[in-house]
């Protein structure tokens, strides 16, 4: 036996396959600017198979499937790899790979695609473990905001609901040396989010270079003070949630570069729907009990879009599981 294989044999579980469902996320939801995430009950399911032999081997279904490689530059891939590396299984010696996607989060539309992608592999990798220990959420969660830059979209992705995240300077069991954290806000059961589609992408890269690098202090705390709100609004009060997800830092700041999306939101905000920007956009996400939301979307798409965007609502639920490993062919447990 080589190696390799005897690495391999010791890290990985026998004959290891791993499927994940993960959600579609949220992030700022208004005012809490990569910050708070929302899980929203749309999935991408992705199974991943040890090989004996080296390589990887690529298929996508559903959103993306003509756009995304097919190697080791494939998200998924490179988030398992970096999975099993963490655990103790460097690159040199990693198994190959064969990787089933099932995309149904829409890409490019500020719905935490990237961040569903990063959370499957990076799970998927746990599931390959002879021992998932050794990948824990406070791990995983790290390993995430490595790849997004920042844990708002991975937190409500790996944890489901609604999230707050932010990064510690104190030491854990997982991370010594401090590093990004969340917890889970219990949101109220009728909170019925929708999401407005567009049929234009925008990339996250091209939005978060039209942020300022200094805001005004008064913004700063107009946002927190909303921000605090919004927790309020959702757990307890959605009577509040019109207000509390009123932002001065990333929304007015974007919206040259998609403006269908900041005309949507002020026609949907007039209709009394708690809109604000999807993520970085262009979707828009709405917030209310009930048929709050609903009815606000419908009532601001009831005629021609000014821009000749078309505009697809989905009524999504949240989404209260996170991403989750099958077992026995269901998805009930992390």
């Amino acid at each position: 036996m080589t190696a390799h294989a005897e690495l391999s044999g010791e890290l990985l579980a026998p004959g290891a396959v791993a499927t994940v469902r993960v959600p579609a996320t949220s992030a700022n939801l208004g005012p809490g600017f990569d910050s708070l995430g929302l899980a929203l009950g749309v999935h991408d399911v992705v199974t991943a198979t040890a090989l004996p032999t080296p390589g990887v081997e690529v298929e996508v279904r559903g959103e993306g499937a003509d756009g995304v490689p097919r190697d080791e530059r494939h998200l998924v891939v490179r988030a398992v790899r970096a999975g099993l590396a963490q655990a103790g299984l460097p690159a040199e010696r990693q198994p190959g790979l064969r990787l089933t996607c099932e995309n149904v989060i829409p890409h490019g539309r500020g719905m935490g695609s990237s961040a569903a992608a990063v959370v499957a592999g990076l799970m998927a990798a746990r599931g390959l473990l002879a021992d998932p220990t050794r990948l824990d959420d406070e791990c995983l969660l790290a390993l995430a905001t490595r790849f997004e830059g920042h844990p708002d979209n991975a937190a409500a992705a790996l944890y489901g609901g609604c999230t707050i995240s932010w990064q510690s300077v104190l030491p854990s069991t997982s991370l010594p040396a401090g590093g990004p954290r969340a917890e889970r806000v219990e949101v109220r059961a009728d909170l019925e989010p929708v999401v407005c589609v567009p049929t234009t992408e925008l990339s996250t890269e091209t939005a978060r270079a039209m942020l300022p690098a200094e805001v005004p202090h008064a913004d700063a705390a107009f946002n927190a003070g909303r921000a605090a709100l919004l927790v309020q609004a959702l757990t307890r009060q959605p009577s509040l949630l019109l207000e509390a997800t009123e932002d001065r830092l990333h929304q007015t700041q974007r919206a040259p570069a998609m403006r269908p999306t900041a005309d949507l939101i002020a026609r949907v905000r007039a209709a009394g729907g708690a809109a604000v920007v999807s993520g970085a956009g262009p979707s828009v996400l709405v917030l209310g009990a009930g048929d709050e939301a609903w009815n606000a979307v419908q009532s601001a798409l009831a005629g021609p879009d000014p821009h000749g965007v078309r505009w697809q609502a989905l009524r999504t639920g949240v989404d209260g599981s996170g991403a989750v490993l099958a077992t026995d062919g269901d998805f009930t447990g992390r």
